[in-house]
């Protein structure tokens, strides 16, 4: 192999030397350097190198713009994840308060009523709260928080703070039965606040109540409130009882069959006011024997015409 064949090329045999090429290449460069620096003569250059290799300077960094979005992505989902579930324990915890709020604001709610009541009606209140209800299934009756230590006595008026809910029947210590105005064995004078018409509203059990020995003509109509007469020197008069709900005026009775609905929290637990005696009422004159026998009669044999006939 001859050393022709390794020979450099023209290039590097000929013109200027390396060194001077150098020098002059920088010397342009930095001419150029000071004449954009000065005029602004290169701005246009610089716009459009800078239009032309925008798209790709996109191109290049899709890669990098994807894996940071799926990356922010994943961790926003996981953020998310973990707030949602810190909110639902929050929801959580703060659901029993909730409850607790409301059937609090209900209770001083009713506690304002009550107290208003007590003011309003001329005798003495002690408020008290409904415990739970007495053991016998077939009595409506409930148990409540004061006793004979409390002033509580027997045949005491019970109403909540819409209306009259019950009786006093029995006295301990510490507690106190209270018959409530749907129990069989309970009865109370009433009249019709829309005409005056006196009567007696019996227990009828299952949260009802009746309206009996009343004439088919009684003026008595569905939708009809019933209020305390006072007549029994326990209730107050004046106080919401129950509401005419069904009347029966069929002619094979001799009365008519009247059902209705307390008006006040009867078969609800809360709080209630015990109402005290009457003591601006005179005594009750005596009855002989006979007349008492008599009324005892009369109403006995009613009571078995009814039956009958029913």
């Amino acid at each position: 192999m001859s050393v022709a064949g390794h020979a450099p090329p023209p290039f590097f045999r000929r013109g200027l030397a390396p060194v001077a090429r150098l020098i002059f290449f920088l010397s342009l460069a930095l001419a150029l350097l000071i004449t954009d620096l000065r005029f602004r003569t290169l701005e246009w250059v610089r716009l459009g190198v800078a239009t032309a290799a925008w798209p790709l300077q996109r191109a290049a960094y899709l890669p990098i713009d994807a894996g940071g979005d799926v990356s922010s992505f994943f961790s926003r989902m996981s953020t998310l994840v973990a707030e949602n579930e810190q909110l639902r324990l929050q929801q959580l915890n703060t659901a029993n308060l909730l409850l607790r709020q409301r059937h609090l604001e209900d209770e001083n709610r009713r506690l304002r009523v009550l107290l208003e009541m007590r003011e309003r009606h001329p005798v003495e209140g002690r408020i008290a709260e409904i415990l739970y209800a007495a053991r016998d299934p077939f009595a409506r009756r409930v148990i409540i928080d004061k006793g004979s230590q409390h002033g509580i006595e027997a045949g005491q008026a019970v109403v909540d703070e819409i209306g009259v809910i019950g009786q006093v029947v029995r006295v301990f210590p510490l507690t106190a039965e209270v018959s409530l105005l749907t129990d069989k064995e309970q009865a109370i004078p009433i009249q019709v606040q829309r005409n005056g018409l006196r009567a007696v509203l019996e227990g009828a059990g299952a949260g009802t109540m009746e309206l009996r020995f009343l004439a088919t003509n009684a003026e008595v109509e569905v939708g009809d409130v019933l209020i305390t007469s006072g007549l029994d020197g326990v209730y107050l008069p004046g106080l919401p009882v129950a509401k005419v709900i069904e009347i029966d005026r069929s002619n094979s009775y001799s009365f008519s069959r009247i059902r209705c609905t307390p008006l006040a929290g009867v078969e609800r637990r809360g709080l209630v006011l015990v109402l005290g005696s009457r003591t601006n009422l005179p005594e009750r004159p005596e009855e002989s024997v006979t007349e008492v026998k008599n009324k005892r009669s009369n109403s006995s044999a009613k009571i078995k015409a009814e039956r009958r006939q029913r």
